[in-house]
């Protein structure tokens, strides 16, 4: 991971092609498009590659949050539990739809604690989004037992997490519906987009439609086409589906890389006494992605990253003390800063996010580093590293 760290001629000959016949919008111009339709051949392979019937790209992972939620009919004052720990996009897709994200602590897998959640769900509880953050998924049996006793919708955000499984599944494949990112720093990359898959027919139908402003999408004449319903404009390019089309061919390669990296580095530090690993809830296989482990206090965990970043260790995350990723760094969240005025009833509702007690999750984040695994690196650049870490981590803990 990255996707980007492998372009090639597969990429340049798929977006060549788009180049070519000139019609870069996914929609019409048929008889120029010399019958390149990048967006419908990647829907359809990507949705076989994850075992599912419906496959909708979108502009964005956080379009395609947006989207799903959407075409499940998530809206004005549903409330949607999601982590405390996850990129800014997933409160802010519950949020442009007007509904109300309601933050709970992670546990030792990273991703949503089923005990925090069953604790938080209340008669406007109409979503549960688990976040595969950095590779590894959550307790997906106990989301789903929980949502099938409360009657939940399942959504899976598994957009850091394309390649990982669950009891045999494809992750983004077990709940009734999945989304993924294909930025720029993806396992596969589109440059930008996003995808949603799922096996139910109306929410892809859906979310066929809210992503390109309520058109059917009958017929061959776009400008004749009717809006069974409101939308709004998610759509991918066709440049930045080829891209992405080319890419797909290379996951399982990505894959291999990712897990044979990931092997040699967590091999030479897993012996060290005070280091342990995230859980990877049992029946589940990660994507390799990134390396996560454990440190006795934050104290250590903090002089650790830093030594990492001054002995030439890049790529090495702290998230406890991240802007992007952590509720600790939502100060926009916490404080509602917004150019846009926010509803009362929206305020009401909402958790007061200065005050809810995230001493669990700040019991794991604050123990926790990361390590990105790159494709790019050598066998011996590999091996440098993992000893380094070693040696490190050694010192510190001592």
């Amino acid at each position: 991971m990255p996707g980007f760290e492998i372009f090639g001629a597969e990429e340049r000959k798929q977006v060549n092609d788009v180049l070519e016949t000139g019609i870069l919008m996914r929609y019409g111009f048929d008889g120029m498009r010399n019958s390149h339709w990048k967006a419908k051949e990647f829907e359809t392979t990507f949705a076989e590659t994850m075992g599912v019937a419906h496959c909708q790209l979108v502009s964005s992972g956080t379009a395609a949050l947006t989207v799903a939620l959407a075409a499940a009919g998530i809206g004005a004052g549903d409330e949607v539990i999601m982590p405390s720990f996850t990129f800014v996009a997933s409160f802010e897709s519950i949020l442009a739809l007007g509904a109300v994200p309601i933050l709970v602590d992670v546990d030792d897998t990273l991703t949503l604690d089923p005990k925090a959640v069953e604790a938080a769900i209340t008669s406007r509880t109409k979503c549960i989004m688990p976040v595969h953050m950095c590779g590894s998924m959550a307790d997906l049996k106990k989301l789903k037992q929980i949502c099938e006793t409360h009657n939940l919708l399942l959504l899976e955000d598994a957009c850091q997490a394309l390649g990982g499984t669950f009891e045999g599944k494809p992750l983004g494949s077990y709940g009734d519906l999945g989304c993924f990112s294909f930025d720029f720093v993806k396992t596969i990359t589109c440059g930008e987009g996003g995808a949603i898959i799922t096996d139910n027919k109306k929410f892809a139908i859906n979310a066929d439609q809210y992503q390109d402003h309520g058109h059917d999408h009958v017929g061959k004449d776009r400008g004749a086409e009717s809006h069974p319903i409101l939308g709004y404009n998610y759509r991918i390019s066709e440049l930045n589906a080829a891209v992405g089309l080319a890419q797909l061919t290379k996951l399982d390669g990505i894959l291999g890389t990712q897990k044979k990296n990931y092997e040699v580095l967590k091999e030479n530090i897993k012996s060290i006494e005070g280091v342990t690993f995230r859980r990877i809830p049992e029946g589940g296989v990660e994507n390799y992605s990134f390396l996560n482990f454990f440190l006795p206090n934050q104290e250590v965990a903090e002089k650790a990253h830093k030594a990492f970043g001054e002995n030439g260790i890049d790529s090495c995350f702290y998230w406890f003390k991240n802007n992007w990723h952590y509720v600790n760094g939502w100060g926009h969240l916490k404080n509602l800063k917004s150019s846009q005025s926010i509803s009362t009833e929206m305020k009401a509702q909402l958790q007061d996010l200065n005050t809810v007690d995230f001493s669990q999750s700040d019991f794991w984040m604050g123990r926790n580093i990361s390590i990105l695994i790159k494709l790019g690196w050598s066998d011996e650049e590999v091996s440098k590293r993992a000893e380094n870490l070693r040696k490190i981590l050694i010192e510190i803990i001592k």
